[in-house]
């Protein structure tokens, strides 16, 4: 087995996307094609004599083999190669390329058109580069220049490889795959993370702000984001533009934005949604660097907004402008040295280090006043709209680098580009948790579906699959996004899963312990040395056991004294504090008390536990307690029963941070090439459609999965000539493209003690099918030995239209549509993923030897679902898959893929944009 690099290798189908270079324009980068053969050619020959020769030799192809070297490209052992079109105009401004030199190296071509050079996209095409020979298996890569040429191994060396150089008069340059010294280039980026900050930094740091369409009518959108800009006191200078104005809110007005004369960082366009083309070409003449058009009148309205939006996006990009929108509420940024509100919200939220994304206008609006009621601070907030530019995987990356912000919240209906998206919040989860709530769950995708794996992967399993292998805490509401955001907030995370709950009544609190244990987590019975600690000053009456409820007279003393204690006990890793106000105490003096006991608990060095707190009725509902003097704040719940969700985000997140991450292994045993010609044959002699069970067992072998011998015969001899090969008794089961349930048809027949059984067991099979009236869907007969396993388990694929292939394990047979206890994840799959997916299902039990239950070889079904990442990752044409059943033999003795089913159809090739 073979380990590539820990950074994820590009997603599936991500072949084509843009880069983003220094002067901030974009440029389409995506992987050669056949047909791009005379481009490459024409590219290559404008070249200098010089990098004419080094990319010859570097690909070891005379000039005049390059189209044919470009026509070979595509096999995982061969090489690959990506072109750079300029962001301006039909040409080609870079191309890269690698070739196989021997089972783990590669040698590697760059060459960058002399007018696109200096703008970084050399050191983007090496990192491509290295991503799509890292997930080729390769473990390094080698260039061989001059070395007088600094520019080149200037770019190898500020790579964030290990480059070893070796050589005088050449330079030979090996770049090792496995080791990242820096910070590694992202795709689509100038390098790190610098490209989102430096191109969205005119959109949440403007130094000026122009408001085209800001109308002197006070209910006009642009009059009222004109006066969220004045009133939250922006850090720059406001421009109003309005050509029939000379002055707007006792502002003086321009006609335009060319008019200004000024630097303008951000312009808010709104404007109806024909006159934006001409207002954006103005702000381009400008100068403008950023733009946020809230007007409506784009992709929401059907295919001649869609059209306008195409058109737009298309100018922005021409002009290396961001864009924000369209379709939407616009930005906020809370920091005090900008204070901007680009938005038509009616206040600022209160400052603090949650950013905020929200796809919707309308929900934005809402999601504002509840943080602001809610006390939560936020650091920025976008409002995202359309979608044509700016979307959320930008943001994600812009934040991660954000040191005013700590935690990221989502609001989204669909992502823009969801793999990138996923492989970015893989990196930021380490540093920042990342709460998405997501709209539009639906099953109705399970019902086209042709096999087992295709209906239950069906709806929204894609994200929740994603989701969870990335460290995404997904939330079902706005309470619970805005709960768990408030749980993170300033608080440490939980380093187990046992809490005590605190209070001075009992209902509430068991409530909350009932929460808690449906979860998952613990509320532990205190040892009797801590409940003598506490019984030493609570009243006898007092329960200590956990809950610890002090009983309804318990006042500030008594919560200033139990508090510290129990953050100090290794015997818990969180607490809740649970109040319901008598008449006895005022709230705020068992406030204080509480922020006493955590102060007390801090000194002693026990401080390092997430405290939650509830207050239970009373005239004001609570959502934070604290105090101001020593920076103590804790967030509080109105109903006691939320803290159970919200701690157990917090306890999910903190496990996924503090396991490792995994790696993404290669096996070299495969051979995917082979695999992938099988696939190719049947597309192109039957087109979309299931392979036959001959084609589908030879995919699954050459993909080194262990597929149960025999063979498929198309006789009644035939087939007890392969059972004669085999051990007596065996199994005849029809074998068809069309049928997938056999046993409904009557195709299976069962426990064969010779080879007249198996032929009699043939002509019944036949003609069953005839009496059917589908004797033309029988391939033949499948002739197997009879088997038996620990258990039966199944492993599959779908292809999901935006994520990618999604791997499914559960327990197999006829119980996995019954029971449907499948895990889920997205692929490519690292080993833990594979090891998490196994013992997540509800089965698990049964593999481990339950009650005298023969365990199963878990370790070798491991691997199976790492293959099977690998095939599918591979092989795009596979749109579907069904391992059923899979027999799990006894540890060491591995598995057997009895029955399997494999959909083909051409893959969708990305647009170029």
């Amino acid at each position: 087995m073979h380990i590539r690099p820990e950074y994820a290798p590009p997603a599936f189908g991500e072949e084509t996307a843009s880069l983003i270079l220094r002067d901030r324009s974009r440029a389409p980068i995506w992987r050669v094609l056949p047909e791009d053969a005379q481009r490459v050619e024409t590219f290559l020959r404008d070249l200098s004599a010089k990098e004419r020769r080094d990319v010859a030799r570097a690909l070891a192809t005379p000039e005049e083999r390059w189209p044919e070297f470009v026509r070979g490209l595509g096999g995982t052992n061969t090489g690959k190669a990506v072109l750079v079109e300029a962001p301006r105009g039909d040409v080609l401004a870079g191309f890269g390329a690698y070739r196989r030199l021997c089972e783990d190296e590669a040698a590697i071509a760059i060459a960058v058109a002399r007018e696109w050079r200096d703008l970084g996209l050399g050191r983007l095409l090496l990192d491509r580069l290295a991503r799509l020979a890292a997930k080729d298996g390769f473990d390094r890569l080698r260039g061989i220049t001059a070395s007088d040429d600094p520019g080149v191994v200037g770019l190898f060396r500020e790579s964030g490889f290990a480059v070893v150089e070796e050589g005088e008069d050449e330079t030979d340059l090996t770049v090792d795959l496995s080791k990242v010294t820096g910070e590694l280039g992202r795709p689509g980026e100038i390098g790190g993370g610098a490209f989102a900050e430096v191109s969205l930094r005119p959109l949440l740091s403007p130094r000026s702000v122009a408001v085209v369409g800001a109308s002197r009518s006070p209910t006009g959108v642009g009059h009222r984001i004109l006066k969220s800009l004045l009133q939250a006191g922006l850090e720059g200078t406001v421009y109003p533009v309005n050509p029939k104005a000379k002055h707007v809110a006792s502002i003086r007005a321009w006609s335009s934005a060319s008019a200004i004369g000024e630097p303008i960082d951000l312009a808010v366009i709104a404007v109806p949604a024909d006159a934006v083309p001409e207002v954006v070409e103005d702000c381009a003449r400008a100068g403008v660097r950023a733009l946020v058009v809230v007007s409506a009148g784009f992709g929401e309205i059907g295919e001649v907004g869609a059209e306008r939006q195409r058109a737009l996006l298309e100018t922005v990009r021409r002009h290396g402008m961001r864009l924000v929108g369209p379709n939407c509420l616009g930005v906020l940024h809370t920091d005090p040295g900008v204070r901007l509100n680009a938005s038509f919200a009616p206040r600022m939220p209160p400052a603090g280090r949650v950013a905020l994304c929200s796809q919707s206008g309308a929900l934005g609006i809402v999601i504002i006043a509840l943080a602001r009621r809610l006390e939560l601070g936020l650091s920025s907030f976008v409002s995202v709209g359309n979608k044509a530019d700016v979307a959320d995987d930008d943001l994600l990356e812009y934040w991660e680098e954000d040191p005013l912000t700590d935690i990221l919240l989502f609001y989204v209906e669909s992502f823009a580009r969801p793999r990138r998206f996923g492989r970015i919040a893989r990196r930021v989860s380490r540093s920042k948790p990342i709460v998405v709530l997501k709209s539009g769950r639906s099953q109705a995708g399970g019902r086209a579906a042709g096999s087992h794996t295709g209906a239950l992967a069906g709806g929204d399993v894609a994200v929740d699959a994603l989701f969870r292998q990335v460290g995404i805490l997904r939330a079902s509401t706005l309470d619970e996004m805005f709960g768990i955001a408030r749980a993170l907030t300033g608080q440490p995370l939980p380093q187990g899963r046992r809490f005590a709950v605190l209070t001075n009544a009992g209902g509430p609190a068991i409530l909350c312990a009932d929460a808690l244990e449906v979860v998952g987590l613990e509320v532990p019975r205190l040892s009797d040395e801590l409940q003598d600690e506490l019984s030493a000053f609570l009243p006898s009456v007092a329960s200590t056991a956990n809950p610890v409820d002090m009983i309804a007279s318990a006042g500030p003393d008594a919560y200033a004294r139990v508090v510290p204690v129990l953050l100090a006990s290794d015997e818990v890793d969180g607490l809740v504090v649970i109040y319901t106000p008598t008449e006895i105490f005022e709230t705020g003096e068992i406030e204080e008390a509480v922020m006493d006991g955590v102060a007390e608990a801090r000194e002693r060095g026990a401080g390092a536990k997430p405290i939650y707190a509830s207050v239970v009725g009373g005239e004001e509902i609570r959502y934070v307690l604290g105090r101001k003097g020593d920076g103590i704040r804790l967030p509080a719940y109105p109903f006691p029963e939320e803290i159970g969700r919200v701690a157990a985000a917090a306890v999910r997140y903190a496990e996924w941070r503090a396991a490792s991450p995994g790696v993404f292994p290669d096996f070299e045993d495969q051979n995917l090439d082979a695999a992938r010609a099988i696939c190719y044959s049947a597309l192109e002699f039957r087109g979309d459609g299931w392979l036959s069970v001959t084609e589908a067992r030879e995919v699954l072998e050459l993909a080194g999965l262990q597929v149960a011998p025999g063979g498929v015969a198309r006789s009644p001899d035939e087939a007890a000539e392969i059972a004669d090969r085999l051990r007596f008794p065996v199994a005849v089961k029809l074998a068809s493209i069309e049928i997938a349930h056999k046993t409904e048809i009557g195709g299976v027949k069962l426990g064969m003690e010779d080879a007249d059984a198996v032929r009699r067991g043939f002509v019944e099979v036949r003609e069953r099918l005839e009496t059917e009236g589908k004797e033309g869907a029988m391939e033949g007969v499948l002739v197997q030995p009879m088997l038996e396993g620990s258990a039966e388990v199944m492993l599959g694929m779908s292809q999901d239209p935006s994520f990618g292939p999604v791997l499914a394990f559960g327990l197999g047979g006829i119980h996995v549509e019954i029971l449907r206890d499948v895990s889920f994840r997205v692929a490519p799959l690292t080993d833990r993923d594979a090891r998490e997916m196994i013992r997540e299902t509800r089965g698990y039990p049964l593999l481990t030897g339950y009650r005298g239950h023969p365990s199963a070889d878990i370790d070798a079904l491991e691997e199976a679902l790492l293959r099977l990442s690998c095939l599918v990752d591979a092989v795009e044409e596979i749109r579907e898959l069904d391992l059923n059943p899979v027999f799990a033999l006894e540890p060491g003795d591995g598995y057997q893929v009895v029955d399997a089913r494999l959909r083909v159809a051409a893959p969708d090739l990305p647009e170029r944009s």
